[in-house]
C-alpha cells in the first residue's frame, strides 16, 4: 500500500521550519557573542580572561535560546542583550575599543536630540550594520512566535548540554584571569555584557543622586567671607570651553593660525599643563564648578557649586549655557545663581557675550560674577562657528572616516578660531568697561580625538583616554585696573603658568582671584596664589568614579609621546 503524499509532505515541511528554528537559535547565539570576540581582540586582557570573555557568555546565550521550547519568544526576552550588543558594536566602529562605559549610559539621559542626530548622521556605517546583524534576527523570530513554532527536543538537548559545558569552561578560566588581574574585577570589568549591567546600575545610582541633590545639599553653606575688595566695580567672567584641546591652539605652539587675536593680547596667561579629571561633560563640568578634589566625588552630591559660593560673598551671579539644559549636575549647580539664561539656537558663542552686555549696562550692582557655558569645539565641528569663520576648507559635514580626516580637522580648528574671536571680544570688552576690576579665567572641559594616528581614535567620553583628550586650553586675563589693586595674583598667575594642574583648580582659582575664603576653599590649589602647591599628586575620575592616576587610564606610549612633546608629566 502506497504511503500518503500529503502526510509526507506535511512531514517534511515540519522538518523544514524544524531546521529553520534550530538555524535561528544558532543566528540568534552567534550574533550575540560577536560583540565578545570583537572585545577579545581590542581590548588588553589576558588570555585567561579571553577565554571566559567568549566561553561563558556563549554557554549562556546557548543555554538561554532553549530553555523554551518556543525560542523566538526566548530570544525576544533576550531583547536587552541585543541591545547592549548593537550600542557595543556601534562604540567600537566610533572609539576602536572599549566597553559600554557607566558614562555612555549617562550620556544617552542627558545628551540633546540634537548632538544624538549629529553624531548619529556621521556614523551611520556602524548603525547600518547593527541593523543589518540584529533586525532580521528580531523579525525572524516574531514571525516563529506567530507560528508557534517550536524546536526539537534533541535539538533543545544538544545545545543546551553544549552550552552548559562552555560556560563551566568560562567559568574555570576565571580563576587564573582573576590572579594575573592587577586590578581583581574581571567579572565587573572584563566580562561583557556583565560589565555593562554593573555600568548601567551605576549610572543608574548616580542619576539618582543628581535628581536628589537639592536634598542632599540642603543646609550646605562655604561661611564665605572677602577678605579684600577693589574700589569701584568688579566684575569676573568664568568661561567654560567645550571639547577644546590644547594641541590645535596656536597659543601652545600649534603651526596654523588659531588665535591670531589672542596671540596679541599681552596680558594674557596661559597655562600651559592643565589636565582635565573627565574627559566626559556631564563630568567635567560639575567638577570644575565643585570645590571637590578628584578623590572626594562622594561629596559632590553634598557641596553647591561656583554660583553659592560668589552669592554668599554678596555677588549678583549669572549663569549663561549656550548648551540645553540636560537635568545633570551641570543644571543643578547653575540653578543657585541669580540669573540662569540658556541660549537657543543657532547657538553660536558670541551670543553668550551679548547677554553679558545687556545684564552689565542694565544692572546696577558693584559685584558681579558671570559663568559662561561655550558650544565650543563640540562635534558636529562646522556648526559650531559662522560661516565667515570658515578659515580653514574644506570644512563639509562629512562622515567620520580616515579619508575625511583633513576635512574634520578643518572644521575643528575653524571652531578653535572662532573661539580665538569670541574670547578676545570678550577681553576686548572687560578692558573698555572704566572704573571696573574685571578678571576672566577660561579652561576647556577636556579634549578631542580627531582620527590623529594610526588608533584612528574619535570624539571624546571613551572609558579609556588619550593625551588628546586629556590636555585641555586654559587661560586667564586681568584688567589694569585688577592688576593694579591685586599686583601679588598677577605675580603668582605669571609663575604659575607652566606649573602642572587639573581643572580641579578652577574652582579655587576663580574664589582666589575675587579673595573669597570660606569653608573647603584651599589657596594651595589656586592657580594665582604664591602658595600654590605643585607637588599635588594629579588624578582622573575614571568611569567608576575612582580617582585613578593618569597613567592608568589606559594612556598608551603614542600618548606619553604626545604630552613629552608639550613637556607634560601626566
Amino acid at each position: 500500500m502506497n504511503a500518503d503524499p500529503n502526510r509526507e509532505n506535511r512531514r517534511q515541511t515540519v522538518k523544514t521550519r524544524s531546521r529553520f528554528t534550530t538555524l535561528l537559535t544558532v543566528y540568534f547565539f552567534v550574533a550575540l557573542i560577536i560583540p565578545n570576540c570583537v572585545l577579545a581582540n581590542t581590548e588588553p586582557y589576558s588570555i585567561w580572561t579571553v577565554e571566559a570573555l567568549i566561553l561563558a557568555p556563549l554557554g549562556f546565550y546557548m543555554m538561554w535560546s532553549v530553555a523554551l521550547r518556543r525560542s523566538g519568544v526566548m530570544i525576544w526576552l533576550a531583547f536587552p542583550f541585543i541591545f547592549f550588543c548593537a550600542f557595543q558594536i556601534v562604540l567600537l566602529y566610533l572609539f576602536g575599543n572599549s566597553i559600554i562605559a557607566t558614562d555612555m549610559f549617562t550620556n544617552l539621559l542627558t545628551t540633546n536630540p540634537g548632538e544624538a542626530g549629529e553624531l548619529l548622521s556621521n556614523i551611520y556605517p556602524s548603525v547600518v550594520l547593527v541593523c543589518v546583524m540584529y533586525l532580521p534576527l528580531l523579525w525572524f523570530a516574531a514571525r516563529e512566535i506567530g507560528h508557534k513554532r517550536q524546536i526539537s527536543r534533541t535539538t533543545r538537548m544538544n545545545v543546551g548540554l553544549t552550552g552548559a559545558a562552555l560556560m563551566a569552561l568560562g567559568m574555570l578560566a576565571l580563576w587564573p584571569a582573576y590572579h594575573v588581574s592587577e586590578d581583581r574585577h574581571v567579572l565587573r570589568d572584563e566580562i561583557f555584557p556583565l560589565n555593562i549591567m554593573y555600568n548601567a546600575y551605576l549610572c543608574g545610582s548616580e542619576f539618582r543622586k543628581t535628581l536628589n541633590f537639592e536634598k542632599t545639599s540642603e543646609g550646605f553653606t562655604y561661611d564665605a567671607t572677602r577678605e579684600a575688595e577693589a574700589p569701584g566695580r568688579e566684575i569676573y567672567v568664568y568661561i567654560i570651553g567645550e571639547a577644546s584641546r590644547a594641541m590645535n591652539w596656536q597659543l601652545y605652539g600649534y603651526p596654523r593660525e588659531t588665535n591670531p587675536r589672542l596671540s596679541q593680547v599681552g596680558d594674557l596667561v596661559v597655562f600651559r599643563d592643565m589636565l582635565t579629571q573627565s574627559n566626559t561633560t556631564h563630568k567635567s563640568v560639575p567638577l570644575i564648578l565643585s570645590s571637590i578634589a578628584t578623590d572626594e566625588h562622594p561629596e559632590l552630591y553634598r557641596r553647591k557649586g561656583l554660583p553659592a559660593l560668589f552669592k554668599e560673598a554678596g555677588f549678583e551671579t549669572w549663569f549663561i549655557s549656550n548648551q540645553s539644559p540636560q537635568g545633570a549636575m551641570i543644571d543643578k549647580l547653575a540653578r543657585d545663581a541669580d540669573h540662569l539664561i540658556y541660549i537657543r539656537s543657532p547657538r553660536h558663542d558670541s551670543q553668550l557675550l551679548d547677554e553679558v552686555r545687556r545684564a552689565v549696562e542694565s544692572g546696577r550692582s558693584q559685584k558681579m560674577l558671570f559663568i559662561l557655558h561655550c558650544y565650543g569645539s563640540h562635534f558636529s565641528y562646522h556648526q559650531r562657528y559662522p560661516r565667515e569663520f570658515a578659515r580653514f576648507k574644506p570644512d563639509d559635514d562629512v562622515a567620520i572616516s580616515k579619508e575625511h580626516a583633513q576635512t574634520l580637522r578643518n572644521a575643528y580648528d575653524n571652531s578653535i578660531y572662532y573661539t580665538d574671536h569670541f574670547l578676545a571680544e570678550t577681553i576686548g570688552y572687560l578692558r573698555g568697561l572704566r572704573q571696573t576690576s574685571t578678571a576672566l579665567l577660561y579652561c576647556a572641559d577636556h579634549g578631542e580625538d580627531i582620527l590623529d594616528d594610526s588608533r584612528e581614535r574619535f570624539l571624546h567620553a571613551s572609558p579609556t583616554t588619550t593625551a588628546y583628550q586629556l590636555y585641555v586650553a586654559s587661560l586667564a586675563w586681568f584688567s589694569d585696573a585688577y592688576r593694579k589693586n591685586f599686583p601679588e595674583k598677577i605675580a603668582a598667575a605669571k609663575a604659575n603658568a607652566a606649573a602642572p594642574a587639573t581643572t580641579h583648580a578652577l574652582f579655587h582659582t576663580m574664589a582666589d582671584m575675587a579673595s573669597i575664603r570660606g569653608r573647603f576653599i584651599d589657596p594651595t590649589v589656586s592657580l594665582v596664589n604664591a602658595r600654590y602647591d605643585r607637588q599635588r599628586p594629579r588624578r582622573y575620575l575614571n568611569d567608576h568614579n575612582e580617582a585613578v592616576p593618569f597613567r592608568r587610564t589606559g594612556l598608551t606610549e603614542e600618548d606619553m609621546a604626545v604630552f613629552r612633546k608639550f613637556g607634560i608629566e601626566p
